[in-house]
């Protein structure tokens, strides 16, 4: 028994995954799921267009500036509101119409009509949004009664219009961040998975043992995968479109591009993993923790990275998959939106690069 028990503290220490299994792997899931995962949207921004300003406006804008779920952003004309709604600055549009202040004290029971326009990509979002600038109004209609103590002749009537996703259906949001969960596991867990069992087979030797350069037999291996890889987008799109029913009011070269890019990422980390590793369980579990946690977390596939606290937001620019749902959502939902699709395309090169460079520089003609 003593012999037992001392072989096992010696395969424990001289195994780190053991450990990394029981104490890292609790502390990032509590620590992903207790500050990321929230169905709050807190300090939403908001575009609010006033034609005329009067009191009634103003008054309207400190209640919805107090409001601690909405954050107000005054703008010029409909068409500056409309620019920063597509380029995603903002969530939703809120139009006060000129002759809003004489409807709403007009004797009789007149509404004052408000136009909202909100980016239902996120259909729970969208939801949410409508209901906090409706809380918000009526919280400022009741307040302005109080103080003339009188009940108000008119109220206030919200138009909504959803943007991009008019329907709020949850799959048009979650699909596109599926897509960019089967290109991880696709990319980083097979890769980690075959090379790690080269390695456990000896085949890995033999390699190491040709005369072709360390460089020819990486990119060798990458480019097998990036094929099966590029396959296997090109069949989550066709099923997005054709079972899910989803548009794609994009253009196939962005998709192509960051598609190709996201591949390249997730291939080189995978070898990455596997060359450190050399065993398939460790291979297995460092890439789950690298990749798809993240990627289901911290993307804004599920949970918007905008309700989540600001350090965690700030993290999420370290994981891919953030940049790839961003372009897959644009794309299906938006179209073309260039200034979305750039710099997510730029920030997926440089991860890209990163994961690349990394596995030419761990991989040696060495077995130690």
């Amino acid at each position: 028994m003593h012999g037992l028990v001392r072989k096992e503290i010696l395969q424990i220490i001289r195994d780190p995954s053991a450990v990394l299994i029981a104490f890292l792997l609790p502390v990032v899931l509590l620590l992903v799921n207790g500050f990321g995962i929230s169905f709050d949207a807190r300090h939403v921004k908001l575009a609010v267009v006033v034609e005329i300003s009067d009191e009634a406006t103003r008054g309207m804008m400190q209640a919805l500036a107090a409001s601690p779920y909405l954050d107000p952003q005054p703008l010029r004309d409909t068409p500056a509101a409309i620019e920063a709604l597509t380029r995603g600055e903002v969530r939703g549009i809120l139009v006060v119409r000129e002759d809003f202040a004489r409807l709403l004290h007009l004797p009789g029971r007149t509404t004052a009509p408000l136009a909202l326009s909100i980016n239902a990509t996120d259909p729970n979002s969208a939801r949410l949004l409508e209901g906090y600038v409706t809380g918000a109004l009526e919280t400022w209609l009741a307040g302005e009664a109080g103080e003339r103590r009188l009940i108000p002749a008119g109220g206030v009537v919200l138009e909504p219009r959803y943007w991009f996703n008019p329907e709020l259906r949850s799959a048009d949001a979650i699909v596109p961040g599926v897509i960019a969960l089967v290109m991880t596991m696709s990319g980083t867990l097979l890769t980690a998975l075959i090379v790690a069992r080269e390695w456990e087979r000896g085949t890995m030797e033999s390699m190491l043992a040709s005369p072709a350069r360390m460089v020819e037999l990486i990119l060798a291996k990458l480019g097998c995968y990036f094929v099966l890889g590029l396959a296997s987008l090109a069949l989550a799109v066709v099923l997005a479109v054709t079972l899910f029913g989803l548009p794609f009011r994009g253009g196939l070269l962005p998709l192509a591009a960051a598609g190709a890019l996201f591949m390249i990422f997730a291939l080189g980390l995978g070898l990455f993993i596997s060359t450190l590793a050399r065993n398939q369980f460790v291979a297995a579990q460092v890439a789950f923790l690298t990749t798809l946690l993240p990627a289901m977390m911290l993307s804004g596939m599920i949970f918007d990275i905008a309700s989540m606290p600001r350090w965690l937001q700030i993290v999420t620019y370290a994981v891919p998959a953030r940049y790839l749902v961003s372009i897959l959502q644009t794309l299906f939902l938006a179209g073309d939106v260039w200034p979305v699709i750039l710099p997510n395309l730029a920030c997926l090169a440089v991860a890209a690069t990163i994961s690349v460079v990394a596995t030419l520089f761990v991989t040696r003609r060495r077995l130690d």
